[in-house]
């Protein structure tokens, strides 16, 4: 069994006139955060570090950020492409630990409520998933929201019915056979409907 660990930032300023939304939750606040989709800070930073666990890139290698087919995105899609990444590298979630800096809202009374959702969303247990806060004492970002995600991620066994199913499975020819094989065990996924780009990926902020 391998292991990987992942690493995710983001940033954004606070902006009046749009609804506030972290970890997929819609928080109550008297601002939101600007972006090229929802801002949503949190999940950002957790697929960031789900596709670089993997090296597949940042979330501009999927969603480019002058792509309009994004603007206004709900975030839950880049994390649902990446979980795609992860699970055809052949790896699930151990857990995930992340932070939260900002000045205001108050993440305390929501924490519990933001583990519950983001646990959903990747699919864990709400004990794989660590949300804490901090406020941004000294750095002149009272205006601005900041997340860090890590991520262990472990190899997924290749389940003991495939050797079963390959001693036993009536092909035509051993082609065949082995196209099926190489479907179960190596195959991928097509990305390019959701914007996955084939050139090297673009670094700048989608956000």
């Amino acid at each position: 069994m391998s292991m990987r660990i992942g690493y995710g930032f983001d940033s954004h300023v606070f902006q009046a006139g749009v609804p506030l939304m972290l970890g997929g939750l819609a928080v109550e606040h008297a601002e939101g955060l600007a972006g090229h989709s929802d801002g949503d800070v949190l999940l950002h930073a957790i697929t960031d570090a789900l596709l670089g666990a993997v090296s597949a890139g940042d979330i501009g290698s999927f969603f480019p950020p002058n792509d309009p087919r994004w603007k206004g995105a709900d975030s839950s899609v880049f994390l649902q492409t990446a979980l795609e990444e992860v699970a055809t590298a052949g790896y699930r979630i151990v857990n995930i630990d992340t932070v939260l800096v900002m000045a205001q809202p108050k993440i305390a009374p929501i924490a519990g409520e933001l583990r519950e959702r983001v646990a959903q969303l990747l699919g864990v247990k709400p004990g794989e998933v660590g949300i804490k806060a901090k406020t941004p004492e000294g750095l002149g970002l009272d205006h601005t929201a900041i997340a860090h995600c890590t991520v262990l991620l472990e190899s997924l066994q290749a389940p003991e019915a495939l050797g079963e199913l390959v001693a036993t499975a009536e092909a035509e020819s051993e082609e065949e056979l082995n196209a099926v094989v190489e479907g179960l065990v190596g195959g991928r996924h097509d990305m390019s409907a959701l914007g996955r780009k084939v050139t090297p990926f673009d670094t700048d902020d989608l956000t």
